[in-house]
């Protein structure tokens, strides 16, 4: 089973539109940076702006920029606009005549909200400005190029 990179694809796009300040960065060089199809981008950008973390522009001067200062988007805020489902699902139909399976669910439940509030808890202390903070020195002072 794999898990979503939409958190981490989410977090990339936020961290270069805070290094681009209030120019405008367009979803082609987003695109170009993540490795993947503009499109991706776009609809990522979508719900990004759906939570009130960027605005966008349409047209050949369009493009997108943080909707609010970058220590001001924590990343529980980024987990939140791209609905990230959490470390786990549970399985749908276990069987109710096994002695593990009638309960099984309950289990998994509430170990899933205590893993859920502690994932919360570490999103909530990191800004998208420690993000930028954190890459290598050489990376925060060049402008992208892409």
């Amino acid at each position: 089973m794999s898990t979503s990179s939409r958190f981490a694809v989410a977090v990339h796009v936020l961290a270069l539109m805070a290094r681009s300040g209030d120019e405008s960065v367009k979803s082609e060089q987003m695109a170009g940076s993540v490795n993947t199809n503009p499109v991706v981008v776009r609809r990522m950008l979508c719900e990004l702006a759906d939570g009130e973390l960027v605005i966008s522009h349409t047209g050949s001067a369009g493009g997108s920029r943080l909707a609010r200062q970058p220590d001001q988007i924590t990343l529980l805020d980024v987990y939140r606009a791209v609905d990230c489902q959490g470390v786990f699902s549970l399985h749908q139909h276990p069987n109710r005549r096994c002695p593990v399976g009638v309960s099984i669910g309950r289990v998994l439940e509430e170990v899933h909200a205590e893993i859920d509030s502690a994932i919360e808890q570490v999103l909530a202390r990191v800004t998208i400005e420690d993000v930028v903070l954190r890459l290598t020195p050489s990376v925060r002072r060049r402008k992208v190029q892409i």
